[in-house]
């Protein structure tokens, strides 16, 4: 038979679309909860970064030694960080959550960087405070520049998911370990079908937020 007979076979099983939904679910669940978490973490950091100069320089040393740890060594480490069964998924969480803080510091740094001086300086002037200057000037004016590196992030987290299969957790990866111990191609070209289909529809959702967001970057055509 074919690769695409085996393919439609492969799809027209029941069990088997129940399965890839349930490995869909899981893996959307694994990939943005950590962003979620990922960004206010980086952002809360940034923030104390931007307006005390030594941490600044810390939080950049210490969040690219957290990048450069391996995944699987992570996810095998974390069970015994925190207490959690080796093959329970918020390993997964945790670790996700540690990159995308750790490969969102810079941004947020940059981003709160980019936030023209003047602005912030009219800001006070008019009675600003800190937190308040921080939330509705700060903020919002580094979304252009941090949306970048979120974009990043989520794909970032949407292809490590995947490795978290090969530690007993779920996603579009138990696609691919149960493919090769098959030695059955189907389910890893559906897995890597999938994989790509929610990269590209979260980063377009990604980019969609941060021009609802900017309003004012979008430039009327004359």
């Amino acid at each position: 038979m074919s690769f695409f007979g085996e393919l439609g076979r492969y799809l027209s099983s029941a069990n088997n679309r129940v399965q890839i939904l349930g490995d869909l679910g899981d893996h959307v669940y694994l990939a943005l909860l950590p962003l979620v978490i990922g960004i206010v973490l980086a952002i809360a950091a940034g923030w104390l970064g931007h307006r005390w100069r030594p941490a600044r320089q810390v939080l950049m040393v210490v969040a690219n030694l957290l990048y450069t740890i391996p995944s699987l060594a992570l996810f095998v480490v974390i069970p015994g960080l925190i207490g959690s069964k080796i093959l329970d998924s918020v390993n997964v969480v945790v670790a996700l959550t540690i990159y995308t803080t750790a490969l969102l510091v810079r941004p947020v740094l940059d981003a709160l960087d980019a936030v023209p001086a003047p602005v912030v300086a009219a800001a006070t002037a008019v009675g600003y405070k800190p937190v308040r200057r921080f939330f509705a000037v700060e903020l919002p004016l580094s979304v252009p520049v941090l949306a970048a590196g979120v974009r990043v992030a989520s794909v970032s987290n949407i292809s490590l998911v995947s490795v978290g299969a090969l530690i007993g957790t779920g996603g579009l990866g138990v696609l691919f370990t149960d493919g090769f111990q098959r030695e059955y191609f189907s389910p890893i070209v559906v897995g890597i079908v999938l994989t790509l289909l929610l990269a590209l529809i979260v980063d377009l959702v990604l980019v969609g937020s941060r021009n609802l967001l900017t309003p004012w970057t979008r430039v009327e055509a004359p």
